[in-house]
């Protein structure tokens, strides 16, 4: 473990984040510098690209998903096939941004959940993307597999981008919202002067996720996801059947709570993509339905779990979301008078976010502290998170 003690001699260190997602579209690769460690860290974005997957990997990755497509040996290979692109990937960006990997500390890689079941009766969480296969490609000492000891310490091993939030955003006289809106959508709250206690976060619902997926079925594949909301501009929400699936269950839970394909995948698509035609409306109206789903049940865990708390003073969006202008736009109206602004306006990337909050979340295991925020995750105690693998 020697070259992770190193790490500890440095105030300054170069750390590459590795994210991908519920959406499953590709790898995102953040370098990123890091200056010091809890509330005292600093960072500096130096390169950021999303490395997308080809259509036969991503269509192997979406057979991992189901239970009635998944196999045991496919799962065992398209671990170690992830974790040479991943690595790969992350050679790519190096090579583009002219660094050597030799000048990288450090990866921090959250790999691709395939199943996520932290309230089943035997608890667990697995991401693939072998990180001894990224360290031996790379040659970086690598963390990975955060989400674990939180489920272990029984905890929903989400949204752990809380504590990142915490670190880079706490305001002594603001309480600031930070929305990332991928597959899933998640908000985090920090309470204006908050410790690390007070700090609330959860999952709010589908975010892309069920759109993308209806999005490919209406255009037989030509398209992945509504640019610019064009698709479901075109159309007019059907109250109604908004109506109807704001009624689905995870919405009433009270959290800490989490969610992911199991429950928003593409069975849930296809029942939506039924019901529209059911309903007799036009596929535009159904878009139209489907983003409108996603910002009211956004606004509606607002409503419900925080605003009596802890009204927000201002809502950072970021993700693919955000840069949906029909969704921005709808939340801005829902929110109004609290400003809704893109996370960018803060000088930090909304697209790498997520793969920077990884980033961080491996220097702070470097050092030997919690990861999780056990008021967002529901764990029992702060945890280390991930698992250290030398090149």
């Amino acid at each position: 473990m020697k070259p992770f003690y190193d790490l500890l001699q440095k105030e300054k260190k170069t750390v590459i984040g590795l994210m991908s997602g519920t959406s499953a579209d590709g790898v995102d690769v953040a370098i990123v510098e890091i200056i010091g460690l809890g509330l005292t860290t600093k960072i500096s974005l130096i390169a950021f690209e999303t490395i997308p997957y080809k259509p036969e990997i991503r269509s192997r990755i979406f057979d991992l998903f189901s239970v009635e497509t998944a196999r045991v040996d496919e799962i065992c290979t398209m671990n170690f096939v992830l974790g040479k692109l991943f690595a790969e990937s992350t050679l790519a960006v190096l090579k583009k941004a002219g660094i050597a990997p030799s000048q990288i500390d450090l990866i921090g890689s959250h790999g691709q959940t395939i199943h996520h079941m932290p309230a089943a009766p035997v608890p667990g969480t697995l991401q693939i993307g072998e990180p001894a296969v990224i360290a031996h490609e790379t040659g970086i000492p690598t963390i990975a597999d955060f989400r674990v000891a939180d489920v272990a310490a029984g905890g929903e091993g989400a949204p752990l981008i809380a504590y990142p939030d915490f670190l880079l955003f706490h305001h002594p006289t603001q309480t600031i919202g930070l929305l990332n809106i991928g597959g899933i959508a998640n908000l985090t709250v920090l309470p204006a002067g908050c410790s690390i206690e007070a700090v609330q976060a959860s999952d709010t619902g589908p975010g892309n996720m069920i759109l993308d997926a209806c999005v490919e079925k209406i255009t037989g594949g030509e398209k992945q996801f509504d640019e610019n909301g064009e698709l479901a501009r075109q159309g007019t929400v059907c109250k109604n059947l908004l109506e109807t699936w704001l009624t689905h269950p995870f919405f009433e839970l009270s959290p800490p709570k989490t969610t992911g394909r199991e429950m928003f995948g593409t069975i849930f698509a296809d029942t939506c993509m039924q019901q529209i035609n059911k309903q007799g409306i036009s596929e535009a109206d159904g878009l139209a339905t489907l983003t409108a789903l996603t910002v009211e049940s956004i606004a509606r865990y607002y409503k419900h779990f925080v605003e009596a708390k802890s009204p927000l003073d201002i809502l950072y969006v970021s993700g693919g979301g955000a840069q949906n202008p029909l969704v921005m736009h709808g939340l801005a109206e829902t929110f109004d008078p609290i400003p809704v602004v893109d996370v960018s306006e803060k000088g930090i990337s909304g697209d790498a976010k997520e793969a920077i909050a990884f980033a961080i979340l491996a220097n702070e295991a470097v050092h030997g502290n919690f990861g999780n925020v056990p008021n967002a995750t529901g764990a029992s105690c702060g945890k280390v998170l991930g698992k250290f693998v030398c090149p």
